[in-house]
């Protein structure tokens, strides 16, 4: 009796894919399209203390007005890393400091805006895509090793291998239409 489990194997695979496409869809969260939200500041990465540290774990971030988020740094010290990191984020801000406050004016949505959040719409899509492929490879690797291990046959290696080529198609094709209605939303005037 193989020790080999189909369906283990199954269940495990497509959750780190669904995980994935999750993270995309907590990407794209914070991609607002014209007001502001703290959401928007999740991605932001801050050099601090020795390490890459999330915004909201040296600051406190807030929406005052619909066009307009604070950034309340609780390290005067830290500050310059934080407008620093907003500004570097890749998504069209331009940030401004006075003492331990920072003003973030969230750009109106021009055509030229648009376009530049979908080209970052695009780049966490393919991110995506590239972290299902990496699922994908991992699962054809261990298929290999049970197959050496003769936990499977040749016959069943192959049959699984086409089964992982199906839900990382289908796992891909999520991401791709995620992105088409994440474009369609952006570009809607």
């Amino acid at each position: 009796m193989s020790e080999f489990n189909f369906k283990e194997f199954q269940k495990n695979t497509e959750t780190r894919m669904q995980k994935s496409l999750d993270s995309l869809a907590s990407d794209f969260a914070g991609l607002r399209t014209g007001r502001a939200s703290v959401s928007l500041l999740d991605s932001v990465m801050v050099p601090a203390y020795g390490t890459d540290t999330p915004l909201n774990q040296v600051a406190n971030v807030t929406v005052p007005e619909s066009r307009m988020i604070s950034v309340q740094v609780w390290d005067k010290a830290v500050a310059p890393a934080v407008e620093k990191a907003i500004r570097e984020a890749n998504l069209g801000l331009n940030p401004s400091a006075e003492g331990q406050s920072i003003r973030v004016p969230i750009p109106p949505l021009n055509e030229e805006r648009r376009k530049e959040l979908t080209k970052v719409a695009s780049k966490y899509a393919e991110e995506s895509r590239i972290a299902i492929r990496n699922i994908r490879r991992d699962a054809n690797d261990k298929l290999k090793k049970c197959e050496k291990d003769n936990d499977i046959s040749k016959d069943e290696h192959k049959g699984y291998q086409d089964d992982v080529q199906k839900w990382t198609n289908t796992f891909i094709k999520k991401v791709d239409d995620t992105l088409s209605s994440k474009e369609q939303e952006i570009m809607q005037v």
